[in-house]
């Protein structure tokens, strides 16, 4: 590890100039060379490039190792011969001598770690970037963990977070992209957390009581007296990786039924709690023999916030209802969007390009998410994305630290369940809290039906006062128009409009009262169809 401030910054920067300008002589030639010659050259410097990164993270150390975990899970970002080399920074990384840690302990408890504890291993249980973890016993003879902070890594990360802020506002300046100096503040907020081992105590037993109602779940005992900012001990909990399946299938742990029990407790902690474990590692979540499960580090942990389940909510509203602007400002309360009148002309074509191509380029047999067809390579939504350019998507989408802590959190249990059981479709297990959680916030859904049909009706209903008022405009000689008999006309066409939303709202609400009582909600349901029938015959009525 570079521990001298001057090489850590040389060493970041001489990286990142090489691999900005290998792309940029490459692409200088394309314009000589063509298309065909660039394509049969990008990928190879893709590999050189992701190879480059990987060898200068794991010789920096420090934040760079968290930075280069966190761009692996977001691999949609990076071209895809990134992630490989990338993954290997979530392995077992090089440990920091002994002495290190006696040091800290030293600092942080008052007393050297052979007087505190009846035994402690000076080789590491597991590494990462900012502590380790040695096991060690109590003088009571109790097994425990003892997670220490790397020593100096308060230096290292601050001079890692500078380095960072300049090579974000270099490349923004380079390739004039928007957007990077709030990813910064993002990635920055969510390692000056990570790195208070307080917080973490805190958030970990805040978990533990928010699952005591789940006997399959475990949580370490926090021993706070032996606990501080930068050292932190726990219970010794026994079990196997989560990922190592040869240890579950000789135990005969169901691994579907270990794959539901995993979602299960996640859907709890996102959908009702609201809180929840945002590192489910394979390292994180050892499995018991009888298929209980422990969690472990609570370093990185995350809220849904009120922002996000309202935006999620109100998009879902806005997508049945095909309003683009509620869409638009659906995104900006969730934190997506960025300012400024560009960014929202921009966020109007992206959704305008997802509409058509859920609409229209996929395919579903049946209603198994397994089962979507789709071409992954030529579609409109793929097309204007590489028309827009990740200049322009920057520009325009923002990444709060709560999504990308909730997308990193989604990708490594869908990871996991994969890994589990190939055949095993999640959608089994979120729906029902997927469900309740979009219907909570509406009092249900009777008053969801309710909130939704009152609005597209007022809508609706306004159309012709609207249609009225410009008619005394016209009658007023306010308006100039040349087309004979436009007040008939209007009229006529009001009615039609009027009817034919009117009969398509009873359909629709027809429909989602069937999906209700199918899913055992005989009383909202009944409302339901009493509205669809009242809606049909103002339409019948209309039609005299």
């Amino acid at each position: 590890m570079i521990l001298s401030p001057s090489r850590r910054v040389r060493k970041a920067y001489w990286t990142a100039i090489v691999v900005y300008f290998s792309y940029f002589w490459l692409s200088l030639r394309r314009r000589f060379m063509g298309r065909k010659w660039y394509q049969s050259r990008i990928v190879a410097l893709h590999i050189r490039n992701a190879e480059r990164v990987k060898t200068a993270i794991l010789e920096l150390e420090g934040l760079f190792i968290k930075v280069g975990q966190l761009l692996s899970v977001m691999s949609n970002f990076l071209p895809e011969e990134f992630q490989k080399p990338l993954e290997a920074l979530q392995d077992r990384l090089p440990a920091r001598p002994f002495g290190e840690v006696r040091r800290r302990i030293e600092e942080e408890l008052g007393r050297s770690p052979e007087t505190i504890f009846q035994q402690i291993e000076e080789i590491p249980m597991a590494t990462a970037s900012i502590g380790q973890a040695h096991r060690a016993v109590l003088p009571d003879g109790t097994e425990v963990v003892v997670k220490v902070q790397h020593y100096g890594i308060e230096t290292i990360a601050s001079v890692d977070l500078r380095i960072l802020h300049r090579l974000t506002k270099i490349y923004a300046w380079l390739v004039d992209i928007k957007g990077m100096e709030y990813l910064y503040s993002q990635i920055r907020q969510m390692i000056e957390e990570e790195m208070d081992f307080t917080n973490e105590a805190n958030t970990m037993e805040r978990i533990r009581q928010n699952l005591v109602e789940e006997p399959e779940v475990q949580i370490p005992q926090l021993f706070a007296e032996y606990s501080t900012r930068r050292v932190m001990v726990t219970r010794f909990c026994t079990g196997a990786k989560i990922s190592d399946l040869e240890q579950l299938d000789a135990w005969g742990v169901d691994r579907r039924a270990l794959a539901a029990r995993l979602l299960r407790v996640w859907c709890r902690m996102v959908f009702k709690d609201g809180f929840y474990h945002a590192d489910p590692h394979p390292g994180n979540i050892l499995v018991s023999p009888d298929g209980s499960i422990t969690l472990l580090d609570f370093g990185a942990t995350a809220n849904l916030s009120p922002q996000i389940r309202k935006g999620i909510t109100q998009l879902i509203e806005s997508a049945i209802k095909n309003d683009t602007e509620g869409m638009i400002e659906a995104c900006r309360t969730m934190g997506f969007l960025a300012e400024g009148q560009d960014a929202e002309r921009m966020a109007k074509k992206l959704i305008g390009a997802l509409r058509n191509f859920l609409q229209n380029e996929i395919q579903f047999e049946g209603l198994d998410f397994r089962n979507i067809k789709v071409n992954p390579f030529n579609n409109s939504l793929t097309d204007l994305i590489t028309e827009i350019g990740f200049r322009g998507i920057a520009g325009t989408v923002q990444m709060p630290k709560d999504y990308v802590l909730l997308n990193r959190t989604i990708t490594l249990l869908l990871g996991l369940c994969n890994t589990l059981d190939p055949t095993y479709n999640p959608l089994e297990t979120v729906r029902p809290y997927a469900q309740k959680y979009l219907m909570q916030d509406k009092g249900g859904p009777l008053n969801y039906v309710r909130e939704l049909l009152q609005s597209t009706l007022t809508s609706v209903l306004a159309l012709p006062d609207e249609v009225q008022k410009t008619l005394k405009k016209v009658r007023a000689g306010e308006v100039e128009i040349r087309t004979p008999d436009i007040e008939a006309g209007a009229q006529r066409l009001i009615r039609v409009l009027r009817q034919l939303v009117l009969a398509v709202l009873a359909i629709g609400l027809g429909f989602f009262s069937l999906r209700l009582w199918e899913m055992g909600w005989q009383d909202e349901s009944r409302w339901g169809f009493w509205g669809a029938g009242a809606l049909m015959l103002w339409a019948i009525w209309g039609r005299r």
